[in-house]
């Protein structure tokens, strides 16, 4: 089952046989006080600074998040997918829990967008899947209830199964939904690795879609996340993962995909790692790709 996506004047396709995408997290207020203070000033210069990095990095989506506490988001969402849409030609995923946000923003986006996101509560369902659908766009489906993450993998099978029917009712086909099985912090619950590589599995083999997952969630509050993110990575993708929301600016997230995606035969004689080792060498070993810290 295929996924595909437009931005500008790049096509995207994610599915179980073809090398993993790398949704882009950067554009997010966060934890980035820098970028939280352009925004709330209306500057997009660190957002479409952001999007181009990302995409030199090899982001194939952009995902543009804007939300942060005194923001008019209704405002500035738009014109972050607009400004973000102008810098870079990949597809984006508009990031926002505001209903009338996205539909601005989606109102504005070129291509063939990825909403984030949907959840398995009648209330969110209700509100997000009739806009995806007149939309074109396709989804992200969180496995879970509202607020409440599931402890188990089995229950989070279920709200994917449910959340794939319901945008199937609303006019939204199995290969427009990405589910996340949700990355959840080791450091505070120490079977969550397993629960979530468990639950996707389980989702890829019972329910068939693509599957996607914000990785770096699982190591919150640790020391030397890149390692454990890296190896939770690579788990993830041979469970099912087919798009990460990762930051492509970290040279080891890179080289993890790299080398998950050889070594699951999605890259035929190594071409797509080779490449890549080549291009750093003509740069001199480093990355073009921008500094992931934040000043």
């Amino acid at each position: 089952m295929q996924l595909v996506l437009r931005g500008t004047k790049r096509e995207v396709v994610a599915g179980p046989a073809r090398p993993v995408v790398m949704i882009g997290e950067r554009i997010n207020p966060t934890g980035r006080k820098r970028l939280a203070e352009e925004l709330l000033a209306g500057d997009l210069t660190g957002v479409k600074r952001e999007a181009v990095a990302q995409a030199e990095a090899g982001a194939e989506v952009i995902d543009v998040n804007v939300g942060v506490a005194g923001v008019d988001e209704v405002a500035l969402l738009p014109r972050a997918v607009a400004a973000v849409a102008e810098a870079v030609e990949v597809p984006l995923c508009i990031d926002s829990a505001n209903l009338e946000a996205l539909e601005a923003a989606l109102a504005v986006c070129p291509g063939k967008p990825l909403v984030n996101s949907v959840n398995a509560s009648q209330e969110s369902l209700a509100a997000i899947l009739p806009l995806v659908a007149r939309r074109g766009a396709a989804v992200i489906g969180l496995a879970m209830s509202g607020a409440r993450v599931p402890t188990e993998a089995e229950e989070r099978l279920r709200l994917a199964a449910l959340i794939v029917e319901e945008a199937q009712a609303a006019g939204i086909p199995p290969e427009d939904v990405l589910i996340d099985c949700l990355a959840v912090a080791v450091g505070t619950e120490p079977e969550a690795g397993r629960t979530t590589l468990e639950a996707m599995r389980r989702v890829r083999d019972e329910v068939g879609v693509n599957l996607v997952l914000g990785v770096s969630n699982v190591s919150f509050g640790l020391p030397e996340r890149s390692i454990i993110n890296g190896a939770f990575l690579a788990m993830a993708i041979e469970a099912g993962l087919t798009c990460a929301i990762v930051d492509p600016t970290r040279p080891e997230i890179r080289k993890a995909i790299l080398a998950s995606d050889l070594l699951l035969g999605r890259d035929p004689y190594a071409m797509r790692y080779i490449q890549h080792y080549r291009a750093l060498e003509r740069q001199g070993g480093r990355s073009r790709s921008s500094s992931s810290s934040d000043t």
